[in-house]
């Protein structure tokens, strides 16, 4: 039973980060309508950015958490009027070859500037653990969950409650009938698009304390990312949650449970997928 709790719990603290990543290319998808291939290497900067900082002037991961999402909304805003926006009444198929090809892009540029070794960000606190009835797990895992449940509920309580956020929300739902309101279309695709880089950008910064900030990094959280949407559905944002939960404790349970599990986590996701398609396929039927 110990055991089990255990996996439990690092399950549900590692749906933080996944649930973080998810909801910005929700955002993406949901309301500018375009599935961003490149969204992992966001969070690929992020951690770099962490990185940097920490190596350069030994900034708290804590307190570059700012300093990346600002710098990924003016990266995610840069890519959507010199990228994205141009190609937005294309075929889909060319949407997604482009940012197909920005991952690339980004990925190549960081081997030549970073090289293919992976880099840490190592806080003094970085090791600390938190032992509670016999359970153990991580400061730095905890913190990250807390700090993205907070981040989370700020984003719904943003799309919820506020003017903007409910005009994003009309632009999701219906694209044309938000600008016969006066509506400025356009903006709101330039901040969905920013929100979700930043967003990207903070978990970034969270997975190089975590784990590490390498040049593909970002490549495994973005198709964890495609799994947690695919199951809330696209454009889904009060369906990522659950979904990251439960696919991180799907991981950690494989990983626990298994023969052999840590080599099986990294196709959970596609199991997901294929399940979560199946599933509706046949209701529909």
């Amino acid at each position: 039973m110990e055991l089990l709790l255990q996996t439990l719990i690092n399950g549900v603290l590692a749906a933080g980060i996944y649930a973080l990543v998810a909801s910005g290319l929700a955002l993406a998808v949901g309301v500018v309508g375009i599935v961003n291939f490149a969204h992992g290497e966001f969070t690929m900067l992020g951690a770099f950015i962490a990185y940097l900082l920490f190596v350069g002037s030994g900034l708290d991961p804590l307190v570059s958490l700012g300093l990346a999402a600002l710098v990924l909304f003016l990266v995610g805003s840069l890519t959507y009027y010199g990228l994205i926006r141009p190609v937005l009444g294309a075929p889909e198929l060319n949407q997604m070859l482009l940012t197909f090809g920005l991952s690339v892009a980004l990925q190549n540029l960081a081997l030549l500037l970073f090289g293919a070794n992976t880099r840490v960000v190592s806080p003094p606190y970085q090791g600390s653990t938190i032992h509670l009835l016999g359970l153990s797990f991580g400061v730095v895992p905890f913190a990250s969950f807390v700090l993205s449940v907070v981040l989370l509920g700020g984003l719904y309580w943003f799309l919820g409650r506020t003017r903007l956020g409910l005009a994003v929300r009309a632009v999701a739902q219906n694209r044309l009938a938000p600008g016969l309101l006066g509506i400025e279309k356009e903006r709101i695709y330039l901040l969905a698009f920013g929100l979700s880089a930043a967003l990207a950008g903070v978990a970034g910064v969270m997975l190089s304390v975590i784990l590490y900030a390498s040049p593909t990094v970002g490549f495994a959280y973005t198709l964890k990312a495609f799994a947690i949407i695919v199951m809330a559905g696209l454009g889904n944002l009060g369906g990522v949650v659950p979904a990251a939960v439960a696919l991180a404790l799907a991981e950690a349970l494989v990983s626990t449970y298994l023969p052999g599990g840590g080599g099986w986590v990294e196709a959970v996701f596609f199991l997901v997928i294929f399940a979560t398609l199946t599933w509706r396929s046949w209701r529909a039927a």
